[in-house]
């Protein structure tokens, strides 16, 4: 049993922010894979589902970013799952856009979503990480990961997202190294 968890905003004027990364990355995975039809619980936007005969649950946690952990954690104590079956697909400046990184565990690196995560139930869980690149033009940075993709960027995160849950039969194996290369590679 594994838990997907999106990370982002839930207002409506959030929707295509860079923020907002981990809740198209979720839609997706429920529009391909036909999971159920979502049901708000936990703090979240909750469907199930079963991807290459694994029983898998995906959320999109209401809470906003900075309080994210609370909706997981209630989820994953109902459910008795272990956090080391919990994968967090969000967005890092810190990447250059377009490109994924994996990785198990570790630090925040200032990403509010990730450090209440953390704080609710360890650091011991996979991550997506999918790059939005730095703010340009002396843009800060809260603003830059509050703006919404441009034209040239949806495109490109439509193809990433294509990539991503086409791979996704790799992560679910939690093979993180070739999921990245896999995605990256495409």
């Amino acid at each position: 049993m594994l838990l997907f968890v999106g990370l982002g905003n839930p207002t409506p004027n959030s929707e295509n922010n860079r923020h907002n990364i981990g809740f198209k990355i979720i839609d997706a995975i429920n529009q391909k894979f036909g999971l159920s039809k979502q049901k708000p619980k936990f703090k979240g936007l909750l469907t199930t589902g079963t991807i290459s005969g694994k029983k898998v649950y995906a959320i999109k946690p209401l809470t906003f970013m900075n309080n994210s952990g609370v909706c997981i954690r209630e989820l994953i104590e109902y459910f008795k799952i272990d956090a080391e079956d919990v994968i967090v697909f969000h967005d890092d400046l810190d990447i250059d856009f377009g490109k994924i990184k994996t990785k198990f565990g570790g630090s925040s690196a200032g990403h509010n979503g990730i450090e209440s995560i953390d704080k609710f139930i360890g650091k011991e869980y996979s991550r997506v990480r999918i790059g939005i690149g730095q703010p340009k033009n002396n843009i800060q940075v809260a603003e830059h990961v509050l703006q919404d993709f441009n034209d040239e960027e949806k495109e490109e995160i439509g193809t990433i997202t294509k990539n991503i849950t086409e791979s996704l039969p790799i992560l679910l194996d939690k093979k993180l190294d070739l999921f990245s290369s896999t995605v990256n590679n495409k």
